[in-house]
């Protein structure tokens, strides 16, 4: 991989993508990984998306123990210590050159014979991507997305658990697909038993009669990161939080309804399935919004 070293300061421009691998950082799209990589071959891997304001990465420390959960419960070890990978992550930051952005950061098992035994795959790959996220645009960001309910399922927890946040995401990729036909900006997932697990890529809460609810990892909703944020806010303030099993009716019906998570941050959902909350963009969501920002902000 053609390479500066790691502490060198960039010549790109702020926009373009960068890639930390093997202490070395360079343009994403100059990055290399060996195709008999089994994070490409089989998916097998573990990841986390990390929000960075004012040149710090957000509740990094959350991320990377979510990060080593996710690894130790599938057998994979983080080939850098947590003060090597910290180290890296202000790196590529400084790197980038711009205040605001984005970092994926990948374990995969490394490379390996053809066949899914990871025993052929003695040392596990890390790397860092830093480029810019936006996944609405900021009058769709006010006025709120249009969700439809995917026919695709997520993944039942007894087949693979959603506090593992891995690297196989087809189904949510299928329920992407579907929103896209369906003109749609974002798809909900259901579990095999009908309930709301997630988005594809973000948590779901609703509001009604003053309760903010959103569903349980138990019914396939990922631990996310801003999802615990916002709930302590909320706790924090005084309202009500409950983890609760949702079927599609509570989403027809909901007073205020909202996704949240590291690439999404809080966005308002103004329609379900062609059915509108009471209030797009409500004002718990205003106030949980302001006060998210108020927190990254310090």
């Amino acid at each position: 991989m053609p390479a500066r070293a790691m502490n060198a300061a960039t010549t790109e421009t702020p926009s373009t993508p960068l890639c930390w691998m093997d202490g070395r950082i360079a343009p994403a799209a100059e990055a290399r990984v060996p195709v008999l990589d089994h994070g490409l071959l089989y998916g097998d891997g573990v990841f986390e998306g990390i929000r960075f304001h004012r040149g710090r990465p957000f509740a990094l420390d959350a991320h990377l123990e979510r990060l080593e959960c996710s690894a130790r419960a599938i057998g994979l070890t983080v080939p850098l210590p947590r003060p090597d990978i910290v180290h890296a992550v202000a790196a590529l930051i400084a790197a980038f050159g711009d205040d605001d952005g984005y970092l994926r950061l990948v374990v995969t098992r490394g490379d390996g014979a053809l066949g899914l035994d990871p025993r052929s795959c003695p040392t596990p790959r890390l790397f860092i991507v830093a480029g810019a996220l936006r996944l609405v645009d900021a009058a769709t960001r006010e006025r709120g997305v249009r969700v439809i309910i995917a026919a695709t399922r997520r993944l039942p927890p007894d087949g693979l658990d959603p506090r593992i946040k891995s690297l196989n995401y087809l189904n949510h990729v299928l329920a992407r697909i579907e929103a896209n036909a369906a003109g749609a900006d974002e798809a909900i997932l259901l579990n095999a038993a009908g309930r709301v697990a997630e988005g594809t890529a973000d948590n779901i809460f609703i509001v009604r009669d003053g309760v903010l609810r959103t569903p349980p990892p138990i019914d396939g909703a990922l631990a996310g990161i801003t999802r615990a944020h916002i709930m302590a806010l909320a706790q924090g303030a005084g309202m009500t939080v409950a983890e609760t099993s949702l079927a599609p009716f509570d989403l027809y019906t909901c007073d205020e309804c909202f996704l949240t998570g590291t690439g999404a941050e809080l966005i308002p959902v103004a329609s379900i399935d062609g059915r509108a909350p009471t209030h797009c963009p409500g004002p718990v969501f205003r106030s949980l919004r302001d006060a998210y920002h108020a927190a990254v902000r310090a």
